[in-house]
């Protein structure tokens, strides 16, 4: 909890429960449906929660935009950004029926009524959004694929409406296939810890 709240100073108590109950939420829902690795479970804040929130390094999301997290698995990124900008509209997608009754237990263990979780394949989706975050689901062709024609043009954050993706190592061939033009963040600009060394947060605009 000290490392959310030494990088992000100004929650607000609602948001420093919300945060500080993660880990016991998290630890009751692993237990009886794995979804965050047993052997980094004790770095959930580290490995999970930080990272997860170096999207907010990058792009602070406006008052009712809309947000897909695209595999979002257990809730990462999309729980800790719900928690951060309760003004915005989440919606959790992942296509694995026990990783959303995970991400739906969470929500509701942290009164996060700005989340939706969906147990769909993101290519099925009829909606618009105005972002979509995810935390390397896939190759970057066939995520830029999935999930293109589900943006919506336009700016409803600091940044203009377009993907924001968690991703580590060499990135520059596998970005060059999608045919779009990305802005590359090293997380290291952002968080001193040794975790994020190689780690990027890669973002397009629609």
């Amino acid at each position: 909890m000290e490392l959310i709240i030494k990088y992000f100073p100004d929650l607000t108590g609602r948001q420093k429960e919300q945060f500080a109950a993660l880990y016991d939420l998290y630890a009751d829902w692993n237990a009886k449906i794995n979804v965050v690795s047993r052997k980094d479970f004790d770095q959930l804040y580290l490995r999970h929660v930080l990272h997860s929130l170096a999207i907010a390094k990058v792009c602070t999301f406006g008052d009712g935009a809309r947000i897909l997290d695209v595999g979002c698995g257990g809730g990462f990124p999309s729980v800790p950004l719900a928690i951060l900008f309760p003004e915005a509209c989440f919606t959790a997608a992942d296509s694995i029926r026990k990783k959303i009754t995970v991400v739906e237990g969470v929500a509701a263990g942290l009164g996060l009524t700005n989340l939706t979780p969906r147990c769909v394949r993101v290519e099925t989706l009829t909606e618009r959004f105005d972002y979509v975050v995810s935390r390397a689901v896939t190759a970057m062709p066939e995520f830029v694929g999935w999930i293109w024609n589900r943006l919506e043009k336009g700016q409803k954050g600091s940044l203009p409406n377009g993907i924001l993706y968690l991703k580590g190592g060499d990135l520059a061939e596998e970005l060059a296939l999608t045919g779009k033009r990305w802005h590359v963040y090293d997380i290291p600009r952002f968080f001193g810890e040794e975790f994020f060394e190689t780690k990027k947060v890669v973002y397009t605009p629609r």
